[in-house]
């Protein structure tokens, strides 16, 4: 795609020279987006340099709905980059502990990065680069600034997580519990001297919290900018087509365990409502989601049914209650599966 250079008259040209590159010019130079990001400035560039300093999160609040003419370029199904992101979520990140398991210790001695860990760092460079992608095709100007930051955020939240995650997990095989809390694992509280108990418990929370809310955070942030961009005027493209229907099941089935394992309950219920209202707000203006973004919805709503199941069958059990005291009851699968399959191994 060739950048956007503005043309003019010879004189026009001769001042533009004398001046530096344009910033349409300098922008395409810097980068050529499948969406070309200098779109972000044309109507700033008309603007006095003064109103130009707001910030890109109020700008996005402020144009959070979406206007008639960027509605009208409607985008099709994306389905190779639906399929590429539903399956690498489900080998790199699903796949993950189970690959550690499955292949022989001898291959990843404890001392050393396990196959999960790799796992992991293929994790952590694909699937910003496919978010990217993502928002590349959005048919809505997005951000540039909020997207870059939450970039960052994301791999700097999903990089904590490697090294905690990697660390707990080879402490599984030297009888580390899931199903209960750092301190009173058999492996953890009798270790001398009792600072080491502190060490561990700052080990979990970067693992848990801080690594967690890096990574979750600004994921479901960029999920729910280029949803605010699958709204289409036409009723009749309203609909998934069958490949995207195929993709439903599995996508849901993956946020399900993203939401339970990562213990992200909260951030996703309030993505999902947010979603929601957005898509009440847009229907009064007549405006419809597109195949992609009925693919995002149905995919969220799927995953809180299956929440609510999952919830609902583990309600009354008596150890997973104990690790988690709060409101918000939402157990982790390895929990659950230290706690009632690998022990009656």
């Amino acid at each position: 795609m060739q950048p956007a250079l503005s043309t003019g008259s010879g004189r026009a040209g001769s001042a533009a020279m004398a001046h530096g590159p344009s910033r349409s010019a300098a922008c395409g130079i810097f980068l050529d987006w499948g969406t070309n990001p200098c779109r972000l400035h044309r109507q700033a560039d008309s603007q006095p340099l003064r109103h130009q300093g707001s910030s890109s999160l109020f700008s996005f609040l402020m144009h959070s709905s979406v206007k008639a003419d960027e509605a009208a370029s409607t985008a099709p199904f994306h389905f190779d980059l639906w399929f590429y992101f539903t399956l690498q979520n489900w080998v790199l990140d699903f796949g993950r502990p189970i690959a550690m398991l499955v292949f022989p210790l001898e291959w990843f001695p404890l001392n050393k990065p396990s196959v999960g860990d790799y796992f992991h760092m293929a994790y952590n460079i694909i699937t910003p680069f496919l978010l990217l992608k993502l928002i590349e095709r959005s048919p809505r100007t997005l951000p540039r600034s909020m997207i870059y930051v939450s970039i960052i955020t994301f791999i700097m939240g999903a990089s904590i997580h490697l090294v905690g995650d990697s660390v707990n997990h080879r402490l599984i095989f030297s009888g580390y519990q899931n199903h209960l809390s750092v301190r009173d694992n058999p492996i953890i509280k009798n270790l001398k001297p009792e600072t080491l108990i502190d060490s561990f418990e700052l080990l979990y929370y970067y693992d848990e919290y801080l690594g967690h809310s890096m990574w979750y955070i600004p994921f479901f942030l960029i999920l729910f900018m280029y949803f605010s961009g699958c709204f289409t005027p036409t009723k009749a493209e309203s609909s998934m087509p069958g490949a995207a229907l195929l993709l439903v099941v599995p996508s849901g089935l993956y946020y399900w365990y993203l939401v339970t394992e990562g213990q992200i309950f909260i951030l996703f219920i309030f993505t999902f409502f947010a979603m929601l209202a957005l898509v009440l707000h847009q229907k009064r203006k007549r405006l419809f989601l597109d195949s992609n973004g009925l693919f995002l919805f149905s995919s969220f709503a799927l995953t809180l049914l299956l929440v609510a199941l999952w919830v609902a069958w583990l309600w009354n059990d008596p150890v997973l209650r104990k690790k988690y005291p709060g409101v918000i009851y939402v157990p982790e699968p390895w929990a659950f599966y230290t706690l009632h399959v690998s022990s009656r191994h």
